[in-house]
């Protein structure tokens, strides 16, 4: 499931990354790796906040959608 659809407050381990070599390089480099836990934050209608690996970091949902948690 994309982690964009899970709700404010869950928690999850990303299970894979999709996407270009570019798109997986810059997830990768925010912290977005497989095997990492994430908590949606909060979410608006172009986007959501989550925290990977201590950090915040806020995603529109063009790239939040090559994050599948599980």
């Amino acid at each position: 499931m994309p982690v964009f659809l899970l709700a404010s407050g869950e928690d999850a381990v990303i299970r894979r990354i999709s996407g270009d070599p570019a798109t997986r390089q810059r997830l990768a480099e925010l912290g977005f790796v497989t095997g990492a836990q994430v908590q949606v934050l909060g979410q608006s209608q172009g986007g959501v906040i989550l925290r990977v690996k201590g950090s915040r970091v806020a995603l529109g949902q063009d790239m939040a959608r090559h994050i599948f948690v599980g």
